[in-house]
This record gives structure tokens, C-alpha cells and sequence, in this order.
């Protein structure tokens, strides 16, 4: 095993050079903290990036994915998901913050963080008041890889509990591709029908990957 020179160790580098210069295989290795028998916690890093196709890849993995990875275990997988969740939620906005969402843009990016790398679909709304502010998230459905069930009625509890003048429908792809389904849209032409019986506007529904979303509206396919 080649050892590393002590000033180029992930460690002594951040304190050197600051966070921001160390690649993720060093910043994956600090979060480990130690490697395996086999290999020392930078290249056990660069493995877990490899078999997750990179950072990105790591939101959408499961424990018992990583575990697979040789010389990783219960408590490094859950080192690194928690590494992980952390750094999620810092991306997410504080509910007290009830932010004017008036496009496309502006739900796709609030969502993204979130619900976009789910390794599983996720079915959920977002709850709307008069004036576009955010009353709150919710999530209705967990289907398997590829598939959600969705009930209106379900859809429109929520948003008459929250009293929301208006929603907006998302789910996430797991696959990584966005384009809607014939199933997507014929489920969302369904729900801004009912929408329009129940006096709540279905504004938009998006689909989202880690990385992208597209817009049910900006495609004309609401209606």
C-alpha cells in the first residue's frame, strides 16, 4: 500500500489550502476517516466514487448499495449517506422562510435538492397560497423504481387541509430521464381537471432528476 506524504494527506491539505481546494475524493476520505485492510481512505474513496459515477451519484445510492463496495461497511455507509443528507439540507430553504415561487425555475430549483437524486419515485405536491408563497411540501406516494400510484383525492385532501389556492405536482425519475410519460401526463391532465372542480388550481407539474426538471407547462401539456 502506497502511503501518502503527510502534507498531501486530505487533512493537512484542508488546513493548508482551505475546503474548497481538496477534490472530492479527499473531501470523501475525510468523511470516512479511515480506509480498509486493502486500501487507505483515499483510494477506497475514489472506489465508492467510481461505483456511484461520481459525487452526484452518491445522493442516489443506498446503504446496502455501498456496502457491496469492497472494504465498505455498516458504519462507513452510514458515515457517508449522513455526509450526504447534511449536505442536502443545506441547500434547502427554512420553512419560515415561505418564499414567492412565480415559475417553472423557482420550483424546479427548491425541489431539486431534495427529491431529485431519490433512488426511488416520489410523489408530491407543493402547497401554494394567493400570492404563490410556499404553505408547505408534501409528499404522497413512494412507489418502486419506476412506478407511483396517485390518488386525487389524496392530492386534494392536502391541499384543502393547507387551504392552498393553488399547486404544484412533482415526482422524480429515478432513471435520470425527465421527459414525461404518456402515464404522466394523462395523470396530470386528470388532476387539473378535478383541480378545476375543487377550485384549486394544478399550476404546473414537474418532473425531476438529481441534476435537471422539466415543466408539464413550459411543454403545453397541462391541458
Amino acid at each position: 500500500m502506497t502511503r501518502t506524504a503527510a502534507r498531501d494527506r486530505p487533512r493537512e491539505r484542508l488546513g493548508r489550502l482551505g475546503v474548497s481546494a481538496l477534490g472530492d475524493h479527499e473531501l470523501l476520505a475525510l468523511v470516512l476517516g479511515s480506509g480498509s485492510k486493502r486500501a487507505g481512505a483515499l483510494a477506497l474513496a475514489g472506489l465508492m466514487l467510481d461505483a456511484a459515477g461520481g459525487i452526484h451519484g452518491l445522493m442516489a445510492c443506498s446503504a446496502d448499495e455501498l456496502q457491496r463496495i469492497p472494504g465498505v461497511g455498516v458504519a462507513k455507509a452510514a458515515q457517508v449517506l449522513a455526509a450526504v443528507e447534511l449536505g442536502r439540507r443545506t441547500l434547502l430553504r427554512q420553512p419560515a422562510d415561505r418564499p414567492q415561487l412565480l415559475s417553472p425555475e423557482e420550483v424546479g430549483t427548491y425541489l431539486l435538492p431534495e427529491f431529485g437524486a431519490r433512488p426511488v419515485e416520489q410523489f408530491g405536491i407543493v402547497l401554494l397560497d394567493t400570492k404563490h408563497r410556499l404553505l408547505r411540501t408534501s409528499v404522497l406516494t413512494v412507489g418502486t423504481l419506476d412506478r407511483s400510484v396517485v390518488h386525487p383525492r389524496e392530492v386534494f385532501r392536502e391541499a384543502s387541509s393547507a387551504r392552498a389556492a393553488g399547486i404544484v405536482l412533482f415526482h422524480n425519475h429515478p432513471s435520470g430521464d425527465p421527459a414525461p410519460s404518456a402515464d404522466d401526463v394523462s395523470l396530470t391532465r386528470r388532476l387539473v381537471a378535478a383541480g378545476e372542480l375543487m377550485g384549486i388550481d394544478v399550476l404546473d407539474h414537474l418532473i425531476l432528476t438529481a441534476t435537471r426538471f422539466v415543466s408539464l407547462r413550459e411543454l403545453g401539456q397541462l391541458g
